[in-house]
């Protein structure tokens, strides 16, 4: 019998471990996934057992499909759309010259099996922005580089699926019924075809939301994230990228004018890390760290330098050539190329179809995942700076929480001013914010007061502002402009369209 309230206990303790090594992680610079990973080897070796790949493979792909709807509800599309075009080169192009060099490199050097040096390709090839993102948030990145990893990590699961998949038929059939260009455009076709579904539905789903009137507040979140996850479904039925439409899908939905954004933002971020954190559990409990041995490692380390260090630049080499992005950033993305989640899900697959070698290549994964995430993900801060990508002026930049007021159509802005802003020392009337822009509070120290024209800030202030939706971008784009420049911060220009 099934014992629930057992099961219920070590869930909620599982849970709460993960919530604080999530804390853990991001003191130390290191994604929460390796810590959530650790969780769940520790209880397979000591209670917990779980050694079914075909529910893996299954929980995995709903797990993915989770984390890709928060991804692109979370996603702003002025951050991202100036870097979509290298995006979308690197997340198929990229990924196919990811995929032959490594694939020459572990049949050759390595010794694997073609089939088998093809999946090792297809599944290492793909970065994670969840495990980037986490690192990288308080980076002051260029704006562009920043929207080309986030991009490029929402659009290349799509492709890598279809590619795993079509190598673990092979590899069980030892042919493929298509040659590589063939299968290229295939993979191109369905990607295509993900993607206008995902924007169709996309914009279905947000006429519908903006139009019904739902009983509760509470149904819009679960009616988003539902819609999203019946849009991999329609789209896969139709062999279609279910993946690349869930994350276009999501993109559009997350930048629509729905009812209650801010309710759906909070609770796709939770929906996300339950996810997250019960995949990476999940994969823990699957791995088999007494089956590790010396040539598995071996073998993961030479792949994992090579991927790193040869086929992840040249492939982002050959697709930023034609975008002229400057060499230090092609640097910086060549690093940037995280692996999480997907490898791992991507090496369930040819488990699950029971692919001779599988469990072989499940381990090289998961010890490539764990090393190399180990190795890049503290040191990427310190790459942008000696790089010279920290943009010094983003660095001096108010931070800016929002929490949308939706009955009212407005944004409320929890604005706080660091050590380095230029903000200080300017009076409220000074600011010069866009029309029914309202400094409605500032909080100094512990003590919140309802500031004059001629109250002057001060470092460390926390300031909420209330904003029309319709002007919130002005409004953070005039905040980091005084917070750069100081009182005259484009003094003429911001004064023409304040009062516009």
């Amino acid at each position: 019998m099934i014992d629930l309230d057992l099961i219920l206990l070590v869930g909620s303790v599982v849970v709460i471990v993960a919530i604080l090594s999530a804390r853990l992680g991001s003191r130390v610079g290191l994604p929460s996934l390796l810590l959530f990973l650790g969780v769940g080897m520790l209880l397979g070796e000591t209670t917990v057992t779980f050694d079914d790949p075909d529910l893996a493979h299954a929980l995995g792909f709903a797990a993915l499909v989770v984390i890709l709807a928060e991804g692109g509800l979370t996603t702003r599309w002025n951050d991202i759309k100036e870097g979509i075009g290298l995006a979308s080169v690197l997340a198929t192009v990229g990924i196919g010259i990811s995929v032959a060099l490594m694939a020459t490199f572990s049949h050759f050097v390595l010794g694997l099996d073609w089939w088998l040096a093809i999946l090792l390709g297809a599944a290492t090839s793909p970065t994670d922005a969840a495990a980037v993102f986490s690192v990288l948030r308080n980076v002051p990145l260029p704006h562009k580089l920043r929207g080309v990893v986030e991009a490029e990590s929402g659009l290349n699961d799509a492709p890598t699926v279809l590619l795993v998949a079509l190598a673990s038929s092979a590899a069980l059939s030892g042919h493929s019924d298509l040659g590589p260009v063939a299968a290229g455009g295939l993979v191109i076709l369905e990607l295509a075809a993900g993607i206008g579904l995902g924007i169709l539905l996309g914009w279905l789903g947000a006429q519908i939301l903006a139009r019904i009137a739902l009983p509760a507040s509470g149904l819009y979140p679960l009616a988003t994230v539902v819609w999203i996850v019946f849009t991999y479904g329609a789209t896969s039925s139709l062999h279609a990228s279910g993946f690349a439409a869930v994350y276009v899908c999501a993109l559009v939905l997350g930048n629509a004018n729905l009812p209650h954004r801010g309710a759906t933002r909070s609770f796709v971020e939770g929906t996300g890390w339950i996810a997250q954190i019960g995949l990476f559990v999940m994969l823990g409990l699957l791995a088999e760290p007494e089956r590790l041995n010396q040539q598995t490692v071996v073998v993961a380390l030479l792949a994992g330098l090579f991927l790193t260090f040869v086929a992840r630049p040249a492939s982002v080499f050959l697709a930023a050539t034609a975008f002229r992005m400057p060499f230090l950033e092609q640097i910086f993305l060549s690093w940037a190329g995280l692996r999480g989640a997907v490898p791992i899900i991507m090496a369930t697959v040819p488990l699950s179809m029971g692919v001779p070698g599988a469990e072989y290549l499940f381990d090289v994964v998961l010890v490539f995942v764990i090393v190399f995430t180990c190795l890049q993900a503290p040191t990427l801060p310190f790459v942008a700076r000696k790089l010279g990508l920290v943009d010094p002026e983003r660095a001096r930049d108010v931070e800016v929480e929002v929490a949308p007021l939706d009955k009212i159509s407005a944004d409320l802005l929890q604005v706080w001013i660091p050590e380095s802003s230029r903000i200080a020392g300017v009076e409220i009337g000074e600011l010069r914010l866009p029309r029914h822009t309202v400094v409605s509070l500032v909080i100094r120290g512990q003590t919140p007061f309802t500031p004059t024209a001629r109250e002057r800030l001060r470092v460390g202030d926390e300031l909420l502002i209330v904003t029309p939706t319709s002007e919130r971008d002005r409004t953070e784009h005039r905040l980091a402009m005084l917070s750069r420049q100081g009182r005259l911060a484009r003094w003429r220009r911001d004064t023409e369209t304040s009062t516009e």
